[in-house]
């Protein structure tokens, strides 16, 4: 078969039709560029565009957070494409919110200095140790956030702006006193209740049903009572974290690892030092240069001079600096620098012109073997793992077609067993063919009807399965003899239940014409009162009970939360008062309040706002 594949790639006739979709591949990528130019936006608001690449961003780190909460449960929500699309808008449209707010702020003439934004960087607590800003965790925090000290005062800057208006909507609601000792009587309210209890087993087990019965109640409920579709499946799964058990690494390998990879487990060569930004003007930059080569203090300088906000009120101190994570201009300048107090020359940026200063240095160390070598041992069998894998991926996707009316060979090729299961719907699958790609696959025409193998599907990162069917079992309802057993356990609940039903119904209605014979006709008593909150399972219908009037007694009927009828007499409400409680509640109405007027505030904006989604599909 692969060799009449390769015959047919080497014709003519299929070389002149390779021919004819590369070039019209290439001039659909040309006139993708000379047309359009708006693909690198992922909504516009107004006359703001959103960037791709920030969507993007902001999508991954939402993504990372949610997973990082969820775990498991979010992967498997991140598996249905319609979830996705709808998790990737809600995204977006938080963006073009900040936006919004960004836009109505500006129309309203706020403004946010450079002073305001200096002294918030100043005094947040990221940036702290024991009270007091510190250059290098500042520093530090930039680089691995991505950050230059002017995009994170830019960044903000927004974030200021934006809370302005938020602050100003905040500070404008109010709640009225009524309003917060209502709510607080109301939801801290009891009520002492006596109850008694028909246990509907007992009911059911004194209930009686005919042959005609069962057979009305099978035909009249037959859906309860289908069995899904079915399949037998077999599958071959092959995985780097099966491979890890047979991956073997000596002290020998770790060492030449170690070795060959010395700079991975050493420290990098540090340089503390400070500097002088000036943004526009090289010539200033010049003239403090002079000024320092004459002898001037350069912390001075540059707290006088300086125009990077970060640094400038710490005397231009940037704290140590490793390769790789500044500019590369002023890295190269900073790392050319011999001694300590050695003063680089003007240096330009992509920032503006700067002056160096080294302060100290700390060269590169390497830590011992003994150390790291269980790291290297474990990190070695996972790259060895992944690396046969890869290979046997490989094998497996050239057997499985090559076999496709069979595993036999796919198992022998990857070395691993055919798992195969007895009749299974997708509910009762293992969690592996529950995957939405092996869903799929096991409906295919190929794979269910024709019983060809699947292609080689991704479960999983390292983590593939081939599957195929053996056997499928339609959808049918079961026959009444096979299930009589459950039809008469389902009619005798439900009778069960509707014989207490009636009962309750019918001592209610006798209580609350003031006739108690009807208890003790029945052999019921009510047991001891009790005094329930809200939180109570009974709570919902018993709290929907009239108030009693002079001494008399409410009656009604509600279910526990094991199904069992319940009758209530309600006996007392009370509704109490906390100081406290009344706090939280304030707060809480004032939340809901702002929430709405935010509410209002957006949904007006984006009427009067010009608002299109370019990208919210996954690139």
């Amino acid at each position: 078969m692969m060799d009449r594949l390769r015959e047919g790639v080497n014709g003519i006739a299929v070389k002149i039709i390779l021919v004819l979709i590369i070039l019209s591949f290439v001039f659909a990528g040309v006139s993708s560029y000379l047309v359009g130019g708006g693909s690198n936006a992922a909504a516009k608001v107004g006359n703001t565009t959103i960037e791709r690449n920030a969507f993007e961003q902001a999508y991954q780190n939402e993504r990372n957070r949610m997973q990082s909460q969820m775990g498991d449960y979010f992967s498997t929500l991140m598996g249905d494409q319609q979830y996705v699309q709808t998790f990737r808008k809600s995204v977006l449209d938080r963006m073009i919110n900040d936006v919004l707010l960004e836009q109505y702020a500006q129309s309203l003439g706020l403004r946010v200095s450079d002073e305001q934004v200096s002294q918030l960087i100043l005094t947040m607590p990221q940036f702290q140790t024991n009270g007091k800003f510190d250059q290098d965790i500042y520093a530090a925090t930039l680089r691995r956030a991505g950050f230059s000290a002017d995009s994170f005062a830019e960044y903000l800057r927004k974030d200021m702006l934006r809370n302005q208006v938020v602050s100003a909507v905040q500070n404008s609601e109010f709640t009225l006193d009524d309003e917060v000792t209502q709510q607080s009587q109301l939801l801290t309210q009891t009520r002492d209740i006596q109850t008694i209890t028909l246990n509907v087993s007992d009911f059911s087990k004194k209930a009686q049903v005919t042959d005609e019965e069962l057979q009305s109640y099978y035909k009249a409920h037959s859906e309860n009572y289908e069995r899904p579709e079915q399949m037998k499946v077999a599958y071959v799964e092959l995985s780097a974290e099966q491979l890890k058990k047979s991956v073997k690494v000596t002290d020998e390998d770790a060492q030449a690892y170690y070795q060959d990879h010395l700079d991975k487990y050493s420290t990098k060569e540090q340089r503390k030092v400070r500097h002088i930004l000036i943004k526009d003007d090289e010539a200033k930059a010049e003239k403090l240069l002079a000024k320092l080569k004459a002898g001037a203090d350069f912390a001075t300088v540059a707290k006088e001079n300086s125009e990077d906000v970060g640094s400038a009120k710490q005397g231009g101190d940037l704290g140590w600096m490793e390769k790789g994570v500044m500019d590369p201009a002023f890295e190269e300048a900073a790392f050319a620098l011999k001694a300590k107090g050695d003063i680089s020359e003007v240096v330009k940026s992509d920032f503006g012109y700067h002056i160096i200063q080294l302060e100290d240095d700390k060269a590169a160390e390497a830590k011992p073997y003994s150390e790291v070598a269980a790291d290297i041992k474990a990190e070695l069998v996972d790259e060895k793992a992944v690396e046969q894998f890869y290979k046997l991926q490989t094998k497996l996707e050239s057997v499985a077609f090559e076999s496709p009316d069979s595993l036999d060979e796919s198992a022998k090729v990857v070395g691993q067993k055919i798992k195969t299961t007895d009749f299974i719907s997708q509910a009762d699958a293992p969690e592996v063919l529950k995957v939405p790609a092996v869903a799929q696959a096991l409906e295919s025409s190929d794979v269910k009807q024709e019983g060809m193998n699947s292609e080689v599907l991704e479960v999983a990162p390292e983590h593939v399965i081939v599957v195929r069917v053996n056997d499928v079992r339609e959808e049918t309802v079961l026959p009444f003899e096979e299930v009589k057993a459950q039809v008469q356990a389902q009619l005798l609940a439900t009778k069960g239940e509707q014989d207490a039903l009636d009962l309750a119904s019918k001592v209610v209605a006798s209580l609350k014409k003031g006739d108690e014979s009807i208890l003790a006709s029945n052999q019921l008593s009510f047991a001891d009162e009790q005094n329930i909150d809200r939180r109570s399972p009974l709570a919902q219908n018993v709290f929907a009970l009239p108030h009693p009037q002079d001494g008399v007694a409410t009656y009604g009927q509600t279910k526990d939360e094991n199904g069992n009828i319940v009758i209530v007499k309600l006996n007392k409400v009370t509704s109490g008062s906390d100081a406290q409680f009344e706090q939280q509640i304030a707060s809480q109405l004032l939340r809901m309040n702002n929430q709405q007027d935010l509410e209002v505030i957006f949904n007006s904006l984006r009427k009067s706002t010009s608002i299109e989604y370019k990208a919210i599909e996954q690139p």
